[in-house]
């Protein structure tokens, strides 16, 4: 059984594609006129947020569940392939940043100017960000969606630069032209800690690591009669999206049919308590013996 959430998936993304390009324009706009180097790192910061919703709607086209020929377990490490694409694109951000305040330091530049109007702007975009935020995370929380998930990371990470670099202009307003220019290196670590995020969130679904405690399959796959042990169990995939399991059953049947049976049931306790799931189970007689529920770490 799978889950396709891609049409869901899209609805989001072009929404805040439209949403981010409106914030990015504001962002331009309101930095070339007050000549602050954080609004325009910000500005930056969005055009990735940008990059990032286009990316997601390749991906999400791609990430298709349902098996074919060529992709017997499915499509769904295009999504994760796309999250580590919103990971490159904070790097590059990262360091956009951090030239352009090392220039500064080094070259200078012409005094910040800062009015009441520019900042209400600044606000605005404020909380459409945090909009965004918010509901491409309710809704990659619902379905189930790396992508969205990922980009409402990025997206949190966009309000807290907005923040800082809205207080660096309050203290250029008020006077203190090197807020601007301080401010611009935490900016830069809040990116590289969104993409750091992002990164790690997505990297085990592409590695295969497991998925489900096999301690907790073999007592699911233990309590149904006829069972007698089962071992070498592997699990992969993302838990509530798509999960894979393999496992070595040790079954008390007399005959083939019988063997069947005890196998369905054992998928069917295994589907309602992961779904969706795909298992694939290798039946073994019952004088087969092996105390090795999964593989050991480190084994060779």
């Amino acid at each position: 059984m799978t889950y396709d959430n891609r049409a869901e998936v899209r609805k989001v993304l072009i929404i805040t594609l439209l949403l981010n390009l409106f914030v990015m324009g504001l962002k331009a706009l309101v930095g070339y006129w007050t000549g602050s180097l954080s609004l325009l790192a910000d500005a930056l910061h969005s055009v990735t947020d940008s990059a990032n919703n286009v990316l997601g709607l390749i991906a999400s086209k791609f990430s298709s569940p349902q098996p074919d020929r060529e992709h017997p377990y499915g499509h769904h490490k295009f999504e994760a392939v796309g999250a580590l694409g919103i990971a490159s694109f904070l790097g590059i951000a990262c360091f956009e940043i951090l030239q352009g305040a090392i220039e500064r330091i080094l070259k200078g530049s012409e005094p910040v100017k800062i009015s009441p109007p520019e900042l209400w702007i600044l606000l605005i975009v404020l909380g459409v960000n945090i909009f965004v935020a918010f509901y491409e995370r309710s809704v990659g929380r619902r379905v189930g969606s790396s992508i969205l998930i990922a980009d409402a990371t990025h997206t949190m990470s966009d309000i807290w630069v907005t923040i800082s670099v809205i207080g660096g202009l309050i203290g250029v307003w008020l006077g203190y032209q090197w807020m601007d220019l301080v401010l611009a290196f935490p900016v830069a670590l809040l990116v590289f800690w969104s993409g750091w995020s992002v990164l790690k969130e997505n990297l085990p679904s592409l590695v295969d690591q497991m998925a489900i405690a096999p301690e907790a399959i073999h007592a699911i796959a233990t309590s149904v009669p006829g069972v007698i042990n089962c071992h070498a169990i592997a699990s992969r995939g993302v838990l509530g999206r798509q999960v894979f399991i393999e496992m070595h059953l040790i079954v008390d049947a007399p005959d083939v049919e019988t063997a069947h049976h005890i196998t369905e049931e054992v998928e069917s306790r295994l589907e309602k308590r992961f779904r969706p799931v795909r298992i694939l189970i290798h039946v073994e007689p019952p004088a087969y013996k092996s105390e090795q529920i999964s593989f050991e770490t480190g084994a060779k």
